[in-house]
């Protein structure tokens, strides 16, 4: 497996995901990122088993295949070089990757891709697309207002309320209560749920 990509685009998007990875994962395959490349296109993806992510970019490449590669080690490297394009060729019988750069050639570990943690099936889904700007606004005039007693999870994030007519984000500690209303959006059909805070914090 090979691929060609920019420096500053992949670090950009490390970035995005990386605080999901922790300092103290149970499972060592939790301490990667996962990188599914398939032909042009990279998806790299971070899970701490409550929390997945994943974000994609293109790259230049005819290969596809899957690796699990460290994060920590990955992102202190890439921010070592000026924005250049970057080589990793991937040797699946050592299990190593070579990282080609302008200033020299650069050796990593991975592990096979198959051991990451796979993103949850979902049975009949439903879908709605929500502005940005929208999304960040009743994300940050909630999320202060929820608890962070573990043992009501229910109250450790922010309640969604999407229907054809409005957008509600609700967030409470039990000791006060907010709710945000968007009645100039609305979604496809109805749904209900509750993100936990660290992805919305990190959606923010």
């Amino acid at each position: 497996m090979k691929f060609i990509v920019s420096s500053s685009k992949l670090l950009k998007q490390l970035q995005l995901i990386g605080g999901i990875v922790q300092s103290n994962n149970t499972l060592p395959i939790l301490d990667n990122f996962l990188f599914e490349l398939r032909k042009g296109e990279l998806s790299i993806s971070a899970s701490d088993l409550e929390t997945m992510m994943s974000v994609s970019l293109e790259v230049e490449s005819e290969d596809q295949g899957s690796a699990a590669v460290p994060a920590k080690v990955l992102i202190d490297t890439l921010k070592t070089f000026p924005e250049q394009p970057l080589t990793f060729t991937f040797d699946e019988a050592s299990h190593s990757i070579e990282l080609a750069s302008d200033y020299g050639k650069y050796s990593l570990a991975f592990i096979d891709g198959e051991e990451f943690p796979a993103f949850p099936a979902l049975e009949d889904p439903s879908k709605a697309t929500v502005p940005a700007e929208a999304l960040v606004t009743g994300i940050s005039k909630t999320l202060f207002a929820a608890g962070n007693d573990e043992l009501r999870p229910v109250m450790s994030g922010v309640f969604f309320q999407f229907d054809t007519n409005s957008l509600t984000f609700v967030a409470t500690d039990a000791h006060k209560l907010v709710r945000y209303r968007r009645t100039d959006l609305g979604a496809p059909s109805t749904a209900e749920f509750i993100m936990p805070k660290k992805p919305l914090n990190m959606l923010r």
